[in-house]
């Protein structure tokens, strides 16, 4: 009787243990970050984004993100002024988005702590506009929590973000985008 009352117990263990490795389902976050940097012998630009809302599907390796234009804050407050009026008119257009997918999800353990890379394409929408990004990026797992990273760069042209003249030389046509963000399972 001892032996199949160990048996159901480790059973069960096992089984608990299958069923909160979460390798599959939804993780998100609320909180994540998007930088971006724009370098020029003039003048350097930065800006974050602390409230980013991404999602991925650990299952399909679909992912989301949905930004408020609003939210990026600079280091000055009349570039943030002019970033809102004159180039992202964030009224007319409130939020960026991307949609797209972890290519590699099969190869990114989230059961497992470790750093594993994969290939991540989308579509991302500035202004009405779409255009296809691809980038690598890196997820970190630690104790349950997904780290991501990743960055590209983005064309303002692209997107139809107008540069006046008089500041054209200040800001570059290579607009570095950083992404980093904690993900946690959702129950």
């Amino acid at each position: 009787m001892k032996k199949i009352t160990i048996l159901i117990i480790a059973l069960l263990a096992v089984g608990l243990v299958a069923f909160t490795n979460h390798s599959g389902g939804i993780y998100k976050t609320n909180t994540g970050n998007i930088n971006f940097y724009s370098h020029t012998s003039l003048e350097d630009i930065t800006a974050d984004n602390h409230k980013v809302k991404t999602a991925f599907d650990a299952s399909s390796g679909k992912l989301q993100f949905s930004v408020l234009i609003k939210d990026f804050e600079f280091p000055k407050a009349l570039m943030q002024e002019h970033f809102n009026e004159n180039y992202m008119n964030s009224t007319k257009y409130p939020k960026s988005t991307f949609s797209g997918t972890i290519e590699n999800m099969e190869a990114i353990n989230l059961a497992q702590n470790g750093t594993y890379t994969s290939p991540v394409r989308g579509n991302l929408t500035m202004k009405d506009v779409t255009k296809e990004v691809t980038t690598i990026a890196t997820f970190t797992v630690i104790n349950g929590v997904i780290n991501a990273k990743a960055s590209f760069n983005v064309n303002p042209e692209d997107y139809n973000i107008n540069i006046p003249k008089v500041v054209s030389k200040k800001i570059s046509r290579e607009i570095k985008v950083f992404i980093d963000a904690d993900y946690k399972h959702t129950h």
